[in-house]
């Protein structure tokens, strides 16, 4: 038995006009024998629109809606849109009505509204109720009821097929209808967009393969490459084939989508390959001219800082806005992390500001990194605005990074600045650590300020 699909509800549906609304109510809690009556006590006029809108969101209530239909038909001299008969049909068969269904259908044929996104419908109610022989069978009459058979109807009963994964069945079709019918590059993409939603490599390179034999390399046929390499990527040697695919397609002048190409750019940072990476940044950006997008521009600086090449990274940043794509946070702080990892600090110090000015926040853990490399290097005052920055975004997770702070401004000889932040910690309510207290306690000592250490104590007994 196939599974009921779910179907869009009017209580689901914001902001319904009141008049639709109270239709939707009707169709959905009156039985099927009583619905033409309570809509006559409603007085309720509807127009063609109103019924399209109800129908749409009555599928759940097949027999009530149909009488709906037909109670809407009188207020409107029976003149129906081509619509809300497609409607019709559609969710008697998403239902499993299909008597009733070719019922309907020969009621358009009547009044010459039949079209191919009828017989659209047909082909997928059939195949999502796994009856796909029906579906065969239905492209094979449609000629009786005025819609030839020709390419744009095969495509769309494969689509339909292959949609609901069963691509096998769409391919032995095609074996059988292509004596009659000629594929044309459509009917290769969705076939190859089956495979790929199944991730079934063999069969992709064999669908592939006749692709190329029947109607030859085509370089406006981009969807059937970007699936068929998006497919190649799901292999066991995934990358490296899909790679190696993309240098053939190349040569012939015949790229992939945008899809392909990110994809592909993350399993080149997953593996760390930024050969491969360069070779599909250079071909995507440079010989095609696609925009990259921020994701996959963040992929590229992500490789770059990995690779340990932040200057590379930092000059794909740069370039980020000239390419059409903008830095997130997620942009900045890839970067920030890899610059305060290699102690690049003035770009580091650089880069933070920017970030910060276009309202971007580094991580938790990488403004603690951050605080501590700058402490490290002795340069309190770029710890000390890092660390402005994570009070005024963070409100937990605070005391080690304060300690931090604290501990390291006393090593730095900056003992008033570290007993600032250490009173800031105790009003804030952050903890302040006994040993943070202690070393800030030997730091007054020696700077002879021991009085200080007596008040900051009983505020952090109060604490």
């Amino acid at each position: 038995m196939p599974k009921r699909p779910t179907f869009a509800s009017y209580l689901d549906t914001p902001n319904l006009p009141p008049k639709i609304r109270l239709l939707c109510e009707i169709v959905a809690n009156t039985h099927t024998l009583s619905v033409e009556e309570r809509l006559a006590e409603t007085g309720v006029r509807v127009t063609q629109e109103d019924v399209e809108e109800v129908l749409k969101l009555s599928y759940a209530f097949p027999g009530p809606a149909v009488k709906f239909f037909r109670w809407a038909g009188h207020h409107l001299n029976d003149y129906h849109s081509p619509y809300a008969w497609n409607l019709v049909v559609d969710l008697l068969g998403k239902n499993c009505f299909f008597d009733a269904m070719w019922d309907a259908i020969k009621s358009m044929r009547k009044e010459r509204l039949l079209s191919l996104a009828t017989f659209a419908s047909v082909f997928s109610s059939y195949v999502v109720a796994n009856r796909v022989q029906e579906a065969f069978m239905t492209f094979e009459v449609m000629s009786e009821y005025g819609c030839p058979r020709d390419i744009v109807a095969l495509n769309s009963l494969l689509s339909a097929i292959c949609r609901d994964g069963k691509t096998s069945d769409a391919v032995d079709f095609l074996r059988i209808a292509k004596d009659k019918i000629k594929p044309d590059p459509d009917t290769y993409a969705i076939l190859l967009e089956g495979w790929e939603n199944e991730g079934n490599v063999a069969c992709a390179r064999q669908v592939f393969s006749e692709m190329v034999i029947e109607i030859g390399w085509d370089p406006s046929n981009v969807p059937a490459y970007d699936s068929f390499l998006n497919t190649l990527l799901k292999g066991p040697d995934g990358i490296r084939e899909a790679v190696k695919f993309f240098e053939t397609l190349k040569d012939r002048r015949c790229y992939p989508g945008v899809k392909f190409f990110s994809l592909a750019l993350d399993e080149c940072v997953k593996n760390s390959d930024s050969r491969g990476a360069e070779a599909l940044w250079q071909a995507m950006v440079g010989i095609i001219g696609f925009q990259p997008d921020t994701i996959m521009c963040n992929l590229m600086i992500s490789l770059h800082c990995r690779e340990g090449n932040p200057d590379l990274a930092k000059r794909m940043l740069d370039d980020m806005v000239y390419n059409g794509a903008f830095p997130n946070s997620q942009t900045y702080d890839i970067l920030f992390k890899s610059l305060i990892k290699n102690r690049k600090l003035k770009e580091a110090s650089t880069l933070f500001t920017e970030m910060v000015k276009n309202e971007c926040v580094p991580e938790h853990a990488n403004c603690n990194m951050a605080v501590r490399t700058f402490l490290d290097l002795g340069d309190p005052y770029f710890a000390i605005k890092v660390w402005k920055c994570m009070l005024e975004n963070y409100h937990s997770g605070l005391e080690d990074t304060g300690n931090l702070l604290v501990v390291g401004l006393g090593n730095l000889n900056r003992v008033p600045e570290a007993v600032k932040y250490a009173e800031d910690m105790i009003v804030r309510g952050i903890k302040l650590e006994f040993s943070t207290l202690s070393k800030l306690k030997q730091n007054l000592i020696q700077a002879r300020k021991e009085y200080l250490y007596d008040e900051l104590f009983r505020k952090w007994k109060a604490q």
